[in-house]
C-alpha cells in the first residue's frame, strides 16, 4: 500500500498538479450536481415528486465524490478510490439527470425529459454497479482478493453495458401503472423488443443483485483469511456494506437509515486505508455481532419456549410465560459466551482465543529452562495481546527485568500474585497495529497472569537456589582455606620444630643429658600444643560432643557454661537424626544462647528442641528483646543461612511475654521422620 502523504505535502503540491486539481473540481462539481437535483426536486408538483425523496442515490452523490477525491489526492494509484470518485460521480448525474427529466416532464418538454432519462439512468448504471459490486471486491486495498475474482470484473463489465443498451433502447411503457403523471418518450426506442423487454431487465436486475452478494462475499471471505490487521482494516467496510444491505433488505420504510448508511460506507473505507489504527471498530463488531446473536437466538427461544408451554400448560397464561422467560434466561450467559467466543476468533484469529494463548503459555512453561521462561512466555504474551512490547519484573534482592519489544514511558502494570504473594509485576505497552478490544484485552490478561506469576515465582526459587549454592560453595571453599591455613601455619611448623628438637635430642643425649632432657620436654609441651590444635580443629568441623553425647545432652553441656540460667526442653527421639540437621540444631541453639549472653541481658532463657515432621529449634529468653531499627549482625545471618542451606525456615523476632525468640524449622527427610 501506497503510504500516506502528510498534509502539507498534499496541501503544497496540489496547485502544481493539473490531475490533482481536475480531481478536485470535479468532485465539487458532483457535489453541486447532487446538490441541485435536491434542490429542483424541492420545486417540482406533488405529482412529479418520487417516492421516496431521500434514496442511498443522494448520498452517494454526496460523500463519494468529496471521500474519493481525497484519497486521489493522497493515493493517486489507488483502485478502490477510483472505483469510489467514478461511481460517486454517476450518481450524482443519477440524482441531476433524474430531476432534469422530472421537471421538464412537469413543464410538459417530454422529448427534453427523454434525454435526460439519459444522464439519469446511465449515471445510475455506471454508480450502481461500481459501487455495489466493483468496490467491495477492491476494498480496501484497491487490489482483487485473488486472480480468481477477474471473471467477475468481466462480468461486471457486461452486465453495465447490457443494461446501458436496454436502457436506451427501451421501449415504451404501458400507460397502466405507470408511477408519473405523463410517460417519458424515449427517442431511441425499439418497439419491437416489448414483449421481452420485462424478462430482460428482471434477469439483468437479477444478475446485478447476484453479482452484489457475491462482491460482498468476496470480502467477507477476505476478513475471514486475512491476517489479525488486515482483517481489522476490512471489519470497517464490511460493517458499513452489511448496514446498508440490512437497511436494504428492510423495506423502504427503512429507507432514511439505507440512506444514511450509504453515506457512511465511504468514510469506513477511508478509515480503513489510512487512519485504522486509531478506531475500535473491532469493539464494534463484536458487540454488534453478540447483541445480535443474543436477540436473535433468546427471541426464538423465549417465543418457543412460550408456545410449548402454552401448548402443554392451556389456561395457565402466567405459568407459560414465566417458563419462558426462566429457560431465556437459562440459556442467556452460556449463548452470550459462546457468540463472544466465536466472535473473538472471528475478529483476532487463534492469536487472540484465551484457551489457545493459555496452551501457547502452558508449552512455553512446560519447555523453557526458568533462566529463558520469562523471556519466552513475555514474547508470547507481547504477541498474542498485540502490544508494542511486555516487560517482566521480579521482586529479587537482584532486580531482575525482562523486557521485549518497546514500552511506553506510562506502561500498565499488572501485578503478578502468586498464592497470595505478590511476585512481580507484568508490564504492557500500548496497542499495536492489531488492538483488541479493551474487554477482550482484560480477559486474555486474566488468563495470562496466572502462567507469568508461575514463570515468576520459579525465577525467584531459582536465584534463591542459585545464591544458596554460591553460599554454600563459598562457604566450602573458605572453610578450607581456613584448614589448609592451620595445617600449613600452625600444624606444619609445630611439626617441623618437634623433628628439630628430636634430633637435637639425640645429640645431646649423650654428651649433654640436661640439654636432651630439657628439649624433650619442650618437645612435651609442644605435643601438647599441637593436641589442641588438633581438636579445634575437628571441633570446627563437627562438635566432638554432639557424637559424645547427642543433641540433647550436648545443647544442656552449652547451657550450663555460663549466666543466665537456661532450661532446656526436649520432645521426640533425637536420637537418630540426619548429621546436617544435628550440627545446624546445634549451632543455632549455640549462636542464640551466645547472643542472649552478650546482649540480651536476661534472668533466664529456655532452649526447646522438638522433633516431629521436622525439627524445631527454639531458643527464647525474657531480655529487653531486640532494639528498633538495628541491623542483624553475623550470628543472626548465620542462624538464617544455616536453616536455609537444609531447605528451612529461622525467625528471629520479639517474645509474646517480652525478650527474643528465635525459632528455627529444620526439614527431615521422609525415610528419616
Amino acid at each position: 500500500m501506497t503510504p500516506l502523504r502528510p498534509a502539507t505535502s498534499v496541501t503544497r503540491d496540489l496547485p502544481a498538479s493539473p490531475l490533482r486539481l481536475a480531481i478536485v473540481a470535479v468532485s465539487v462539481g458532483a457535489f453541486a450536481l447532487t446538490v441541485a437535483g435536491i434542490v429542483i426536486t424541492g420545486g417540482l408538483p406533488s405529482s412529479w415528486v418520487s417516492d421516496p425523496p431521500a434514496t442511498p442515490d443522494h448520498a452517494a452523490g454526496l460523500a463519494f465524490p468529496l471521500v474519493g477525491a481525497f484519497l486521489l489526492v493522497h493515493r493517486p494509484r489507488s483502485a478502490a478510490a477510483w472505483v469510489m470518485y467514478v461511481g460517486g460521480i454517476g450518481c450524482a448525474l443519477n440524482i441531476f439527470g433524474s430531476a432534469m427529466m422530472l421537471r421538464a416532464g412537469a413543464d410538459g418538454a417530454l422529448a427534453t425529459a427523454g434525454h435526460y432519462r439519459y444522464v439519469g439512468g446511465l449515471g445510475w448504471i455506471v454508480g450502481g454497479t461500481l459501487l455495489a459490486i466493483m468496490l467491495p471486491l477492491y476494498s480496501p486495498d484497491g487490489r482483487l482478493p485473488s486472480r480468481r475474482w477477474r471473471p467477475m470484473v468481466a462480468a461486471a463489465a457486461l452486465v453495465m453495458v447490457a443494461e446501458a443498451a436496454r436502457l436506451v433502447v427501451r421501449p415504451t411503457p404501458p400507460a397502466e401503472n405507470y408511477p408519473l403523471p405523463r410517460i417519458i418518450p424515449n427517442p431511441l426506442a425499439i418497439e419491437a423488443l416489448s414483449p421481452y423487454h420485462a424478462t430482460i431487465q428482471d434477469s439483468l436486475a437479477l444478475l446485478i443483485n447476484v453479482l452484489a452478494v457475491l462482491s460482498l462475499l468476496s470480502l467477507a471471505l477476505r476478513a475471514h483469511r486475512a491476517d489479525p490487521t488486515t482483517r481489522r482494516q476490512i471489519a470497517w467496510p464490511l460493517t458499513s456494506f452489511a448496514l446498508y444491505i440490512v437497511c436494504l433488505l428492510a423495506g423502504e420504510s427503512w429507507w432514511l437509515a439505507g440512506t444514511i448508511a450509504t453515506g457512511l460506507i465511504p468514510v469506513a473505507i477511508a478509515f480503513s486505508m489510512l487512519r485504522y489504527r486509531l478506531y475500535g471498530i473491532d469493539t464494534v463488531v463484536s458487540r454488534a455481532f453478540v447483541a445480535a446473536g443474543l436477540i436473535a437466538a433468546v427471541s426464538a427461544v423465549y417465543f418457543g419456549a412460550g408456545a410449548l408451554a402454552g401448548l402443554t400448560l392451556s389456561g395457565y397464561d402466567r405459568i407459560g410465560g414465566l417458563a419462558a422467560a426462566l429457560f431465556a434466561g437459562a440459556v442467556f450467559h452460556p449463548l452470550r459466551r459462546l457468540l463472544r467466543r466465536w466472535v473473538d476468533r472471528l475478529m483476532y484469529g487463534t492469536h487472540g482465543d484465551p484457551r489457545a494463548l493459555a496452551a501457547r503459555l502452558a508449552q512455553e512453561v512446560g519447555e523453557a529452562e526458568p533462566a529463558n521462561a520469562l523471556a519466552a512466555t513475555a514474547a508470547v504474551i507481547r504477541e498474542g495481546l498485540g502490544v508494542t512490547g511486555v516487560a517482566v519484573e521480579v521482586n529479587d534482592p537482584g532486580t531482575r527485568r525482562v523486557e521485549i519489544g518497546l514500552l511506553d514511558p506510562a506502561p500498565r502494570a499488572v501485578p503478578l500474585i502468586w498464592h497470595g504473594e505478590p511476585v512481580g509485576r507484568l508490564l504492557l505497552g500500548s496497542p499495536g497495529p492489531r488492538r483488541f478490544a479493551a474487554a477482550h484485552n482484560d480477559r486474555l490478561i486474566a488468563v495470562v497472569t496466572p502462567y507469568m506469576a508461575d514463570v515468576v515465582h520459579a525465577v525467584r526459587m531459582t536465584a534463591d537456589l542459585q545464591r544458596s549454592r554460591e553460599r554454600i560453595l563459598t562457604a566450602r571453599e573458605e572453610e578450607r582455606r581456613r584448614l589448609r591455613r592451620d595445617l600449613h601455619d600452625g600444624l606444619g611448623h609445630a611439626l617441623t620444630d618437634m623433628a628439630m628438637s628430636i634430633n637435637m635430642a639425640r645429640i645431646n643425649l649423650r654428651s649433654a643429658p640436661a640439654s636432651a632432657d630439657r628439649l624433650l620436654a619442650e618437645l612435651r609441651t609442644g605435643m601438647d600444643a599441637v593436641g589442641q590444635e588438633i581438636r579445634e580443629l575437628v571441633y570446627g568441623l563437627r562438635p566432638p560432643t554432639l557424637d559424645e553425647l547427642g543433641l540433647a545432652e550436648a545443647v544442656r553441656a552449652l547451657a550450663v557454661e555460663g549466666d543466665p540460667q537456661v532450661a532446656v526442653e526436649t520432645e521426640g527421639d533425637l536420637s537418630d537424626l540426619p548429621a546436617a540437621a544435628e550440627v545446624a540444631a546445634y549451632r543455632i541453639a549455640q549462636e542464640g544462647l551466645t547472643n542472649i549472653r552478650k546482649h540480651a541481658r536476661a534472668r533466664s532463657a529456655t532452649v526447646s528442641l522438638r522433633r516431629g515432621e521436622s525439627l524445631v529449634v527454639r531458643v527464647q529468653d525474657d531480655g529487653h528483646g531486640l532494639r528498633t531499627g538495628s541491623r542483624s549482625g553475623v550470628g543472626l545471618l548465620s542462624m538464617r543461612e544455616r536453616a536455609a542451606e537444609l531447605g528451612g525456615t529461622c525467625v528471629i523476632g520479639e517474645a509474646p511475654g517480652g525478650g527474643t525468640l528465635v525459632e528455627a524449622v529444620l526439614p527431615i527427610p521422609v525415610g528419616r521422620i
